[in-house]
């Protein structure tokens, strides 16, 4: 599969999903890539079937709008956050609401489980990261250092590393089990949106200097800045193939970037309005992006 994503290049809309009345502002793929979840500014999240396009399920429960959605890595678990300052959690089976977890003392702006489910982060306008431990949904670790919004967060591919970007310009390197800062990253002269790792370490920033730029995590070190967007970039994510990078901006675009050589290998264009979220299908073969538009357009790539 991964042989084929790299022999492809032209990505092409495949389908557009319509069922959000107001901003879709969060994407993710299940594990197994059977199902599409999407957050949006009508307080709801939906589950889409990615092949056929059509919505299986509506969430309801959010009090205003859901902003992020993650999978569980058993793809068991939906959780996803939003406005309302409290992250849900779902279960994909029946789309039943099975814990709501409060702790943050505002709006929470990103989520994510880590790669072995032990834990599932969130990131708050509170300025800080909290960690629940999934045996009992318990607030256990609280990242403290950032001294704005934390705006996104990811987990890096072997669990021990976590990173948050944030509206104070930083990215910060974390250890999950402790909650103890190990890096700052700084070089962005604006808002840090997202953060992304490749499978093999790398990871990805994006500002709202209208960049991405690429760092060695384990130096601490800026690696490429990958210019070309006309607008704030709101979201970066990884294909599986370690190499492919799609990013999302509200210049109503998403870029596709060689992450090795910095290079764009194509704009797609479609979208009417800005776009927020990103992400891959685990096999790699189709790309979602979600838009104030309030449509998720899936992309994928001619071979």
């Amino acid at each position: 599969m991964l042989s084929m994503m790299r022999a492809r290049s032209e990505w092409t809309c495949l389908r557009i999903l319509e069922g959000h009345n107001h901003w879709v502002h969060g994407v993710a793929f299940s594990p197994d890539g059977g199902i599409l979840a999407s957050g949006g500014a009508d307080n709801t999240v939906r589950l889409w079937d990615p092949v056929n396009g059509t919505c299986i399920n509506t969430l309801r429960g959010h009090r205003d709008t859901v902003l992020a959605v993650a999978f569980s890595p058993d793809g068991k678990t939906l959780a996803s956050t939003g406005w309302d300052q409290t992250i849900r959690l779902w279960e994909r089976a029946t789309g039943e609401c099975i814990r709501t977890l409060e702790g943050h003392g505002g709006w929470v702006l990103s989520v994510a489980f880590s790669p072995d489910g032990r834990w599932l982060a969130s990131a708050g306008q509170d300025n800080t990261i909290r960690l629940w431990e999934a045996a009992g949904w318990t607030n256990s670790v609280t990242c403290e250092g950032h001294s704005d919004e934390v705006n996104g967060i990811a987990f890096s591919v072997d669990g021990r590393m976590l990173a948050s970007g944030s509206q104070d310009r930083s990215i910060r390197l974390w250890d999950p089990a402790t909650g103890v800062c190990g890096k700052r990253l700084e070089g962005h002269p604006n808002w840090v949106n997202g953060v992304a790792f490749s499978s093999d370490g790398l990871l990805a920033s994006a500002g709202k200097d209208h960049t991405v730029r690429l760092w060695n995590p384990v130096t601490g070190m800026r690696t490429r800045s990958l210019e070309g967007h006309g607008n704030s970039v709101d979201s970066v994510a990884f294909g599986p193939d370690r190499k492919t990078l799609a990013s999302a901006s509200t210049d109503k675009t998403i870029r596709v970037w060689d992450a090795s050589s910095g290079r764009c290998l194509q704009t797609l264009q479609g979208h009417t309005s800005g776009v927020f979220g990103v992400a891959f299908s685990p096999e790699g073969g189709l790309l979602a992006s979600a838009s104030a538009d309030k449509t998720i357009r899936l992309w994928g790539a001619a071979r």
